[in-house]
């Protein structure tokens, strides 16, 4: 019993996949954000286009 504890406490080959997935966890908060940030900016630019097309039209 005290190899199986001992060998569990000293295997790291999980620990690999929980780097990458913090990173992918991360890059995708990134991302995120930036889409975020785009959207908002985006927004305000397509509700002034539809405004001007609307002005136009006489609407």
């Amino acid at each position: 019993m005290n190899g199986f504890i001992s060998r569990f406490l000293n295997d790291d080959c999980g620990a690999t996949a929980i780097e990458y997935g913090l990173i992918c966890g991360l890059i995708f908060v990134a991302i995120l954000g930036g889409l975020n940030a785009l959207g908002g900016s985006n927004g305000a630019l397509y509700k002034d286009v539809m405004q001007k097309i609307a002005d136009t039209l006489g609407r």
